[in-house]
């Protein structure tokens, strides 16, 4: 198919090569341009699809995310999208950010305590407080329900 043909910059012009290899001038140039570049004119497969965001994209959506830590991906495209007028899904958004370790998480839910609980909480608290460590021996904790964190169960006091 190819003949391999040493170039040198000072012994050939590029158009006497191609005229000698019969491929275009623009090919030659193209290639030499890549192994001055690289060392290597081998072709770069990929079977991946082209990425929408560049690495320096990807830099400004980290240093976004981090700088307002309640700002929802949505958000993020959209201030990309003003920035760098490049369209970028949510999905891409949320990717990109995974891969740097920045994951969306949400709130524990749990019941708020009243006053009332406060001032219970507090009144066992200081009940509670110069227990001896056999007498905590007596007591067992168990969850209850969602709303309640423990139930007390006291055994022989």
């Amino acid at each position: 198919m190819w003949k391999k043909t040493p170039i040198t910059k000072e012994r050939d012009n590029l158009s006497t090569v191609s005229e000698e290899l019969g491929i275009a001038q623009s090919v030659i140039s193209r290639l030499w341009q890549r192994f001055q570049d690289d060392g290597n004119v081998s072709r770069c497969y990929s079977t991946d699809r082209p990425r929408v965001t560049t690495p320096n994209y990807d830099r400004y959506l980290a240093v976004t995310a981090k700088s307002n830590r309640r700002s929802t991906v949505s958000d993020l495209s959209r201030q990309l999208s003003s920035a760098t007028r490049t369209t970028i899904s949510r999905q891409t958004v949320y990717r990109r950010l995974g891969h740097i370790g920045l994951y969306a998480r949400r709130p524990v839910r749990y019941v708020p305590l009243t006053v009332t609980h406060c001032h219970l909480r507090l009144t066992w608290s200081r009940e509670h407080a110069l227990w001896t460590p056999q007498q905590w021996s007596c007591v067992m904790f168990s969850p209850t329900s969602p709303g309640l964190v423990c139930s007390l169960i006291l055994g022989g006091l």
